[in-house]
């Protein structure tokens, strides 16, 4: 009776179960060597597809007649000629959601921070190869992405849903350009701040150490993912870090919400590509790179939108850093991201050692969305700023050659001289929209036109305190109006006239 009994139990356990014997693929090692190894025996392989080798995973990118190509995201050393591979089925895929931010993670989502693992509850998986939106669930970019600095959110705006390449020499201050522009996400509202991912590529791990405890000491860690693929990493882990921290990013997107994904930087994802691509004997195109380099980048910058409201009206901002050599943007890389990008950030190596920060030429600089993504309070100030300095720049190369100038054209210059040196603005020295539309306002007004060069920036420190102190509604109907009525604009003379 027992047995019986025990037997109708594990008839029901077993009922719908497939016990019948199942195939698995299995391919084997040809050649292994530089992170990269030929397969055969996989004949139902896909691309992307993730294979596993003694442990180690790999990650199939050439589909060929007898072999397929694959890279290995680990230690090479444990893959010998001969191992036996397993197909697992799965594309490659990250893990994405709420319980990423603050967290430091390396290309595959692992966590690096010594904070513990993942709380796997909230997390979700996603392949980090996805198609772009579609044209029809994009809308216009119109909404400001506020960096906190002057002379970008004034001349060259950044709007929620673009893509805004950032391209100089070495140590210009490309990365210190895109912190502050994280820092300033503290002044938005906590329900509106867009949530950042920064993808350190081939840098030391002490200079992320250092940008992470930054992050971490100003608050700015808790809306932040930082993913690290180190110098000392494997190159593949290279090639993935962006198309990971995209997908991370496109989560939040997807459900609504603003992100800003910081790619630091795609010149050395560019190198990393073009290695992996001749180890795999891809042809070679354009200075040696491999022709699809530039499919690579406009897959992954493309990626970057503001959704229409049918579709959750969230955006996904993608600020891409290329290096140059010597000033050159006419390369094969900055070419490719400046046609693939919606303008471009141009930090200059002459301007930087003549003391300007940020050292950013006005001239190479633009942002083909332009004041759509700026505030009515800021067109206001940054139209008649622009036609300053641009009037300025043309004079000062002129008088080069001039001794006497007019009167007019004299106050011209100076007035420039001065507009100038109030963009200049030092690292962690963000300032809310109100704040730089107020100083601007004083520029372009002509207030600065008595005080010497050198003073400027005190005057600057002195006119934010007294307004900060004493004309805090000023402020606050800047930023809740987001313009600058004539009202405001008449209290403000009124502070101006009176000096400081």
């Amino acid at each position: 009776m027992a047995k019986e009994y025990i037997v109708d139990i594990l008839k029901k356990e077993l009922e719908g179960v497939d016990l019948s014997p199942k195939a698995q693929e299995i391919g084997k090692v040809v050649s292994v060597g530089d992170g990269i190894v030929q397969i055969e025996g996989l004949a139902n392989v896909v691309a992307s597809e993730m294979v596993d080798i003694n442990g180690v995973s790999a990650l199939v990118l050439n589909l060929e007649e007898y072999t397929v190509g694959a890279v290995l995201l680990g230690d090479d050393t444990f893959v010998k000629e001969g191992d036996l591979v397993k197909r697992t089925g799965k594309i490659l895929s990250v893990p994405v959601g709420e319980a990423l931010l603050g967290r430091v993670v390396n290309s595959l989502g692992v966590p690096l921070d010594g904070k513990g693992s993942l709380d796997k509850e909230d997390l979700f998986f996603l392949p980090i190869e996805r198609p772009a939106p579609g044209v029809i669930d994009r809308e216009s970019v119109n909404t400001p992405l506020a960096t906190g600095i002057k002379v970008i959110d004034a001349t060259i705006p950044i709007g929620r849903g673009q893509r805004e390449l950032i391209i100089g020499d070495r140590q210009v201050g490309k990365t210190a350009l895109v912190l502050d522009t994280i820092l300033n996400q503290l002044n938005e509202p906590k329900d509106k701040r867009p949530l950042c991912v920064y993808v350190a590529i081939g840098q030391k791990s002490s200079k992320v150490a250092q940008l992470v405890k930054e992050l971490e000491d100003r608050g700015a860690m808790e809306y932040t993912i930082v993913v690290v693929a180190g110098a000392s990493d494997p190159v593949p882990l290279w090639y993935i870090a962006p198309f990971t921290g995209c997908t991370m990013g496109e989560y939040f997107r997807d459900k609504g919400k603003d992100a800003l994904v910081i790619y630091d930087d795609l010149s050395k994802h560019a190198w990393a590509w073009r290695q992996i691509a001749l180890l795999l004997r891809r042809p070679p195109g354009r200075e040696a790179y491999p022709g699809d380099i530039f499919y690579l980048h406009s897959r992954l910058l493309e990626r970057a939108a503001k959704l229409g409201k049918e579709k959750g009206g969230g955006s996904l901002t993608a600020l891409p850093i290329v290096e140059t050599q010597l000033g050159d943007v006419s390369s094969y890389i900055p070419t490719n991201v400046i046609s693939i990008t919606d303008g471009q950030i141009y930090l200059e190596t002459d301007l930087f050692s003549k003391g300007q920060r940020p050292a950013l030429n006005i001239g190479l600089s633009v942002s083909r969305v332009g004041s759509a993504a700026q505030t009515k309070a800021m067109k206001k100030v940054a139209s008649k700023l622009k036609l300053e300095l641009a009037q300025y720049q043309e004079l000062a190369a002129f008088v080069q050659f001039s001794q006497d100038l007019d009167e007019a054209t004299k106050k011209r210059i100076e007035r420039g001289a001065r507009l100038t040196e109030i963009l200049k603005q030092d690292q962690y020295k963000v300032l809310k929209m109100e704040e730089q539309v107020c100083v601007l306002f004083a520029g372009i007004g002509g207030y600065l036109d008595g005080i010497a060069e050198d003073k400027v920036k005190e005057w600057e420190t002195k006119f934010l305190e007294k307004l900060q102190d004493s004309h805090e509604d000023i402020l606050h109907t800047i930023r809740d109006t987001k313009d600058l009525d004539e009202a405001t604009q008449e209290k403000l003379k009124k502070i101006l006239d009176h000096g400081l």
